[in-house]
C-alpha cells in the first residue's frame, strides 16, 4: 500500500523539468505517482465503453428477441431475459462513467486504503451534475416548453410554420438561449421541440445524425454570449476576471455567427429532404405529459419561470437551488392539472453520467496540464478541441486555470477549442447527455458515436474557422 499523502497529487508537487519533452514530463509524473497510469487506463476504458455502448444495446435486443421466440414456441409467457437486461444496462451511455468508477474506487482502495477512497469521493465537486438534474427537470415541464414553443413559433411562422422552418428555428434560436438559461436547459427545450416538430416525422437516418450533431455543436458554442451560462466559461470567468462584455467581444459574436452559418449550411445541404417532411407522416405526438390540455394561467407560467431563474442565478450554490427545487416539487404537485413532472429518470441518468465523468476527470490533470502548457496558439486550440471530445469541456477549461503564466491569447485558444469540440461526442459537453437521452429513441438501438462525429464535423469546422480567423 502506498504511504498516505495528498490524493491526487497537486500539480505543484510534481518535479519541475524545464526544457524537458512531453514524454519525459509524463514519465516523471507516473514515477512520482504510479497510480496516475492506473487512473488514466481506467478512464480510457470508460471512454472506449461509450463508443461501444450501441453494440451492447444491439446484443441485448437480439438476445431478448431470441428469448421471446423460444417462449412463443413453447407456449410459455415471455418475460425479460436477465442476460438481455444486463447487456442493455451496459449499453446505457449515461451509466458508463459511474460503472467504471467502481474499479477506480477498488484500485484506490487497494493502493491507498479506504480512507483515501472516501476522502477523494467526498472532495469531488458534484455541483454541476446536481445542477443539470434540476435545470433539466425544470426546463422539461409543460409551462416552460409551451412558452418556448410559443416564442419559437413566431419565428417559424415567418417561414410558413413548416417542419423545415421549425427545424431551422430550433437549431438557431434555442442554442443562443443557452447564454441566458444555461446550456442544459436550452438543450432540453431544443431536444423536446425537435422530438415533436422533426424526429416524429421520420426523417432519414443521415438527416437524424446531421441534426443531432448540429444541435450538439450549436449548443456547445451558443452558450458563450455571456460569462455565466456555459460550464466551460463558468470555470474560467472568475479566475481570469472575464465578464459578459469581454466574453461577447471575444467569443459571443463569433459563436452566434457560427450557429447561424452552420444551420443555414445544413439547411441548404438537406433542403430536398427537409421540405417534404410532414406531408405524409402521421401527426407529431405532443411534447410533455399526456394529460388534458388545459390552458395554463399566466401566473403559473410566471412562477415556473421564477423557479428557472432562481436555479440559474444560484447555479453555484446547491443549497439554494436544491431548496428551490423542493419548493418547486410542491408547487408542481399542487398545479398537476397543468404540469406534472413525470419523467425524472432522464435528468437523474444525465446527472449520474456527469458525476461519474467528474470523478474520473479530476484524476487526469497530471497529463492534460502539461499537454496544454507546451503548445502554440493554433496547436493549443486543436489540442483543446480534441481533448474535449474525450473529456467534458468544462474540465479542460478548469485545468487551464491551473496552468501558470498563460497569456491572454493562450487562454482564448483553450476556451475556444473547448467549446468548439464540445459537440463531437456525447461526453464533450455537459448538455450533450441530456440531448442524447431525450432523442435516443429515434435511433436504431442507440446513437452511434462515429455517425454522431460525422454529423457534428462540418459545424465544428465552421466554428473553428470563425474562432481562429480573428
Amino acid at each position: 500500500m502506498t504511504p498516505a499523502g495528498p490524493f491526487p497529487l497537486p500539480l505543484s508537487a510534481y518535479p519541475d523539468l524545464p526544457g524537458a519533452g512531453l514524454a519525459t514530463i509524463l514519465r516523471a509524473r507516473v514515477d512520482a505517482d504510479p497510480f496516475n497510469a492506473v487512473a488514466t487506463g481506467i478512464f480510457l476504458l470508460a471512454v472506449l465503453h461509450t463508443f461501444f455502448a450501441s453494440r451492447f444495446t444491439s446484443a441485448a435486443h437480439a438476445l431478448q428477441k431470441g428469448h421471446d421466440a423460444r417462449a412463443a414456441a413453447t407456449g410459455v409467457p415471455t418475460s425479460p431475459n436477465v442476460g438481455a437486461e444486463l447487456l442493455h444496462f451496459l449499453g446505457e451511455v449515461e451509466v458508463v462513467f459511474g460503472l467504471w468508477a467502481v474499479p477506480l474506487a477498488i484500485g484506490i482502495w487497494i493502493s491507498r486504503g479506504w480512507d483515501t477512497v472516501t476522502g477523494y469521493l467526498d472532495g469531488v465537486n458534484y455541483t454541476e451534475a446536481v445542477f443539470v438534474v434540476v435545470i433539466m427537470a425544470l426546463a422539461s415541464t409543460r409551462p416552460i416548453i409551451e412558452l418556448a414553443e410559443a416564442m419559437l413559433r413566431k419565428a417559424a411562422n415567418i417561414g410558413g410554420g413548416t417542419p423545415a422552418a421549425w427545424w431551422l428555428t430550433i437549431l438557431t434560436i434555442a442554442p443562443l438561449l443557452g447564454s441566458l438559461i444555461t446550456e442544459p436547459a436550452a438543450m432540453t427545450i431544443a431536444a423536446l421541440l425537435l422530438r415533436r416538430q422533426f424526429y416524429e416525422l421520420q426523417p432519414s437516418t443521415r438527416l437524424k445524425y446531421a441534426t443531432l450533431g448540429l444541435l450538439f455543436v450549436n449548443i456547445s458554442i451558443g452558450g458563450t454570449l455571456t460569462h455565466f451560462a456555459a460550464p466551460p466559461m463558468l470555470m474560467v470567468a472568475r479566475p481570469w476576471n472575464w465578464d459578459t462584455a469581454f466574453v461577447f467581444a471575444h467569443f459571443g459574436w463569433r459563436a452566434a455567427a457560427a450557429v447561424v452559418l452552420s444551420a443555414l449550411a445544413y439547411y441548404m445541404w438537406f433542403r430536398q429532404e427537409l421540405r417534404p417532411l410532414g406531408a405524409t407522416a402521421p401527426p407529431p405526438t405532443p411534447v410533455g405529459p399526456t394529460i388534458v390540455r388545459r390552458r395554463i394561467p399566466v401566473w403559473i407560467t410566471a412562477v415556473y419561470i421564477g423557479f428557472l431563474l432562481w436555479t440559474v442565478v444560484n447555479s453555484h450554490h446547491p443549497a439554494l437551488f436544491l431548496g428551490g427545487f423542493l419548493f418547486f416539487l410542491g408547487f408542481d404537485r399542487a398545479t398537476a392539472a397543468y404540469s406534472t413532472l413525470e419523467d425524472f429518470r432522464t435528468p437523474l441518468l444525465v446527472g449520474f453520467f456527469l458525476a461519474g465523468l467528474v470523478i474520473h476527470g479530476r484524476l487526469q490533470a497530471w497529463w492534460i496540464a502539461p499537454v496544454l502548457s507546451g503548445l502554440d496558439r493554433t496547436a493549443l486550440f486543436v489540442a483543446s478541441s480534441i481533448l474535449t471530445a474525450f473529456n467534458d469541456n468544462a474540465l479542460i477549461t478548469y485545468l487551464a486555470t491551473l496552468v501558470p503564466n498563460l497569456d491572454l491569447r493562450m487562454k482564448l485558444a483553450i476556451v475556444a477549442g473547448a467549446v468548439t469540440g464540445g459537440g463531437l461526442t456525447v461526453i464533450g459537453n455537459a448538455a450533450n447527455p441530456a440531448g442524447q437521452a431525450l432523442l435516443d429513441r429515434y435511433f436504431d438501438d442507440a446513437v452511434r458515436p462515429v455517425a454522431l462525429f460525422a454529423g457534428a464535423l462540418a459545424p465544428t469546422l465552421i466554428a473553428a474557422a470563425l474562432f481562429l480567423a480573428f
